[in-house]
């Protein structure tokens, strides 16, 4: 029996963010619960799970792209966590959000490694 995209996308989402893609569901189930189920279908279960790039090399991508966009502090944290739950090591990170100060800029720059060091505080 093949997976539906939100069973698929609910088990992507628990194996990369865990208790924080939870969270993040949970708070949309009273607002908005198609935003909830949308975010599983499609980030996670469409695109994360494609075969193309393993799960580390997405979160990097992920994260330079929160970084780069430099207004998305909440989803950028969760990433954060995410690659790290993944296999990305903090001096990786760190070089990621380096990076995008030639692309995107020092204000984006500091503000992602500011809110990486708060993710490893709660580490």
């Amino acid at each position: 029996m093949t997976q539906s995209r939100y069973e698929t996308g609910l088990q992507k989402l628990n194996q990369i963010d865990g208790l924080a893609g939870t969270k993040v569901i949970e708070s949309l189930q009273d607002i908005c619960p198609d935003l909830a189920k949308f975010t599983i279908e499609f980030p996670f279960g469409d695109i994360y799970s494609r075969p193309g790039l393993d799960l580390k090399s997405r979160e990097i991508a992920t994260v330079a792209a929160l970084t780069a966009l430099g207004n998305c502090a909440p989803q950028l944290k969760v990433h954060l966590q995410a690659a790290l739950n993944v296999g990305c090591t903090e001096d990786e990170l760190k070089e990621v959000i380096l990076q995008m100060a030639v692309y995107a800029g020092f204000p984006a720059a500091l503000n992602g490694m500011l809110a990486f060091k708060e993710v490893l505080k709660r580490n």
